[in-house]
């Protein structure tokens, strides 16, 4: 019996794969892989009870504190983003590949299988972790090999009995974890079609936001954040907590025009409330601590360590030796900033840090300490170059 591990999210792609592999590719046993990474728990019971309502095997993954842990505190010590959104899908999708890695190492198996499309990124994502731990496993991705519409699945589903959410009008593809939750299809892909409120579950509307500010403090400790308001929690406590203050204050929606590694450009919704808060203060904290130079090379190595991220290189010993350099800057990254939370904006309004590159002596209008008098020979010299050559443009033409 020729069996096949599917990565299976009960969502309308994988839900549609089940029947698929069985017909169209001789696959008897199918071995359906959910993994938690935030989700709400009732998607997680969903997924799981419409896994074996279809005759699969199927098994659930908590790997909530793991994916903090490993992903989401490594990505706010790189300031992780890709075209100004924090990455939340990216740094699921290898965690997600790997608990499906080690269900076939456990069980075995003769194939992986998965929802992505061939116009998406997650199929590099996705396909890299399996191809780099199993690979002598065949990989099928039904939506890609058949090049299947959205409305074609949603048709094939109703005539195959399978229960799903979407609808031809409502036919939005949701993605959700911890860090962040995207929203996308349908009308949504259009650059000039404004999302309709009810997309979004994590953040309110600047008209339904409170009217009054909420301050907020963040302590840091080696770059990764463990208190919030005094009271120190874990990393999954801490993440879901801002999720959902920044979230009820309207803080955290993205709308951009993204281009993906196929090269194709694509509007995209995301709510990332906790996303947005830390990586601000985490970047408030840095710039007070770290010297100019560092800063310079941190925002080079973070850029990079971001693009390897979307691409899904998690394995990749490149980015290894980035978080080389990233983990000796944090060292340091330790300390308080405190930020203003008011109808969608977030405003850093104070930092501190046993290790600030600030001396209130030196940096006073009021002081003598540094003599005004030394910064002239820096002055006179300052731009020589450029001077000498202005002259010559001036002279010669």
């Amino acid at each position: 019996m020729k069996k096949i591990i599917l990565v299976y999210s009960g969502g309308l792609d994988t839900s549609v794969c089940i029947p698929l592999v069985r017909e169209e590719y001789g696959y008897d046993h199918v071995v359906t892989v959910t993994v938690d990474v935030g989700q709400p728990a009732e998607d997680i019971e969903q997924a799981a009870a419409k896994a074996r309502a279809l005759g699969t095997e199927h098994y659930t993954a908590d790997a909530k504190d793991e994916f903090v842990r490993d992903h989401i505190f490594p990505a706010i010590r790189a300031n992780g983003d890709y075209m100004g959104y924090p990455l939340s899908t990216a740094i699921a999708r290898p965690i997600i590949a790997l608990k499906a890695v080690e269900v076939a190492k456990r069980i075995g198996g003769d194939a992986f299988c998965h929802g992505c499309t061939g116009k998406g990124n997650d199929q590099f994502r996705i396909e890299f972790v399996m191809r780099a731990f199993c690979p002598e496993m065949e990989i099928i991705a039904p939506m890609r090999e058949r090049n299947l519409t959205r409305t074609e699945e949603i048709e094939y589903a109703k005539r195959k009995g399978v229960p799903i959410a979407q609808s031809v009008d409502k036919i939005w593809s949701i993605d959700e974890n911890l860090w962040g939750r995207s929203i996308e299809g349908g009308r949504l892909e259009e650059p000039d079609f404004a999302p309709p409120e009810e997309i979004f579950l994590w953040t309110k509307g600047a008209d339904q936001a409170p009217d009054k500010l909420r301050r907020i403090a963040i302590e840091f400790e080696e770059g990764v954040p463990v208190a919030l308001d005094g009271e120190r929690l874990n990393g999954l406590a801490l993440v879901r907590a801002l999720n959902a203050l920044a979230g009820e204050n309207g803080v955290g929606r993205i709308d951009i025009m993204e281009d993906r590694m196929l090269g194709l450009k694509v509007r995209e919704n995301y709510e990332c409330p906790a996303a947005v808060v830390l990586l601000t203060a985490h970047r408030a904290l840095e710039a007070l601590v770290l010297t100019r130079a560092e800063l310079d090379m941190k925002a080079m190595v973070d850029r990079k360590w971001g693009e390897m991220a979307y691409y899904g290189l998690w394995f990749d010993p490149l980015k290894e030796d980035l978080e080389a350099f990233i983990g000796a800057t944090q060292k340091r990254v330790a300390g308080t900033v405190w930020l203003d939370l008011f109808k969608g904006q977030v405003k850093v309004i104070g930092r501190r840090s046993p290790w600030a590159l600030y001396s209130e002596d030196l940096a006073s209008f009021d002081s003598k300490t540094f003599d005004q008098r030394e910064s002239l020979g820096m002055v006179k010299n300052h731009g020589i170059q450029a001077r000498m050559y202005l002259q010559l443009k001036a002279r010669l033409g």
